[in-house]
């Protein structure tokens, strides 16, 4: 049997839409993989009660069947269903990693992410790569049709997760389907400025570059206490603030890692004034799903 620790991510970013990824350093799944004549699933942890067993519909046991690899597999979830923060990427990227080191197929990182993604569309309905490619190879991610991009990174942050359901299907719907010329420019220039941030470790570049008028705006009416913990986490010292993937989770970038406490502790204060009950993760950008034999 293979262990595989699979990290929660951040996907999108602002304004990198279906396109920037971050693995985070909590929290995260665990999945354990043995040979078997045909693939079974078993799921554990957080919200498991709400995860499909049937391969067919479980992202981890599409990416088996992608693999050709029957396997029985376990998944321990750390990371809550319909958080926002990657928990089938997770889930699909942990099965990927594991599948290919217990058949010995010497895919690449980019064809594991291609496969991943596979298993993503049972959830979302499109195979997107935006959170099981920093799942896969850690860091900070862009994602496209002809390959994967990482940075290597450093930054601390806070993941506030309210106690809601958004689902990814809903998040996706209330995305507008044009946009003005002028959110265009603004868009590009925030994700110029949010990888270049990348590239250097620099938290206020960073910051800045989360911010877009788009598809932030209209998915934040799903996020009951989302203007009131970003409000509350920039006056706290965060430098920027975003909806974490297709939400409800909530993204603040600190300038250091001293800063997460007070920032996590605003943020929660913020979703208590909306009458939301939150958790807070005091993280940071992560590596990517690592192999335990």
């Amino acid at each position: 049997m293979l262990t595989v620790r699979a990290p929660a991510t951040s996907a999108n970013l602002g304004s990198g839409f279906d396109v920037f990824g971050l693995a985070l350093s909590a929290p995260a799944d665990v999945v354990r993989v043995e040979k078997a004549p045909e693939i079974t699933i078993e799921v554990t942890g957080a919200g498991s009660q709400y995860i499909p067993t049937d391969p067919a519909k479980n992202t981890a046991g599409v990416v088996a069947q992608e693999l050709d690899a029957p396997a029985r597999i376990e998944i321990d979830k750390g990371v809550r269903p319909a958080s926002g923060l990657g928990s089938s990427a997770a889930s699909a990227a942990g099965a990927a990693v594991a599948l290919n080191a217990l058949y010995d197929r010497g895919y690449s990182d980019e064809e594991l992410v291609r496969a991943a993604a596979e298993g993503e569309a049972v959830v979302s309905g499109a195979a997107h790569a935006d959170n099981v490619a920093p799942a896969i190879v850690g860091g900070f991610t862009i994602a496209r049709d002809d390959g994967v991009t990482s940075v290597d990174t450093e930054l601390p942050l806070v993941v506030c997760l309210p106690d809601i359901v958004v689902s990814t299907r809903d998040a996706r719907e209330v995305v507008p389907e044009t946009v003005a010329m002028d959110d265009v420019v603004e868009t590009v220039g925030s994700a110029a400025t949010l990888t270049t941030g990348m590239h250097r470790n620099d938290p206020e570049l960073v910051g800045r570059g989360l911010r877009e008028s788009v598809v932030t705006p209209a998915r934040a009416e799903l996020v009951t206490g989302y203007d009131e913990a970003k409000r509350a986490a920039l006056d706290a010292g965060a430098t920027g603030v975003t909806i974490s993937g297709a939400g409800p989770g909530v993204l603040a970038v600190c300038r250091r890692p001293g800063d997460r406490r007070r920032v996590a502790a605003a943020m929660l204060s913020g979703f208590d004034e909306a009458g939301v009950e939150a958790r807070a993760y005091q993280t940071a950008v992560g590596g990517g799903a690592e192999l335990f034999r």
